[in-house]
């Protein structure tokens, strides 16, 4: 079973490792995953703010998503969603994705947004994403990077 909790601050180094290990798994070379590392990298003030939840099984993270605040009160933005590759297909990225959408109800958002990886963005539109345009990668200059949006209702079932 996969059980969702708040991450520590303690856990910053293991949440960044565990980031570029998944974004790994869509084939980037070493080049690519370094020049995403500053992004990909979470500090102890992030972990700790309430806003990073990990996913555990059997007492191991195997996963977290991240929130952030939208461009307007009642939007949302997922941060980041990362699995660890050994689990990848195993459920734990759905376990985190409904986590993320019912916290942002609960949060009395309507949208929540996020910038996918290419690789991941049929998981974000398999779940009830829809594509709203481009945006530009914070890490590599020229790389475009689908817009997805989450339309969330007022109910906090995900």
């Amino acid at each position: 079973m996969t059980a969702l909790r708040q991450a520590r601050p303690e856990e910053a180094a293991l949440i960044s490792d565990l980031a570029l290990r998944s974004k790994a798994h869509w084939g980037y070379d070493a080049a690519f995953l370094e020049a995403c590392r500053a992004e990909l990298t979470w500090t102890a003030e992030q972990c700790g703010s309430g806003d990073v939840v990990l996913a555990e099984r059997d007492g191991l993270v195997v996963g977290f998503y991240a929130l952030g605040v939208g461009a307007a009160p009642d939007r949302g933005e997922l941060d980041a969603c990362f699995v660890e590759p050994a689990v990848i297909g195993s459920g734990v990225g759905g376990v985190l994705l409904r986590g993320a959408l019912a916290e942002a109800r609960r949060r009395a958002w309507r949208l929540l947004a996020l910038d996918a990886d290419p690789g991941a963005a049929g998981f974000y539109l398999r779940h009830g994403a829809r594509r709203v345009g481009e945006v530009p990668s914070g890490s590599v200059p020229g790389r475009m990077l689908p817009r997805l949006e989450f339309v969330l209702s007022g109910s906090a079932d995900a």
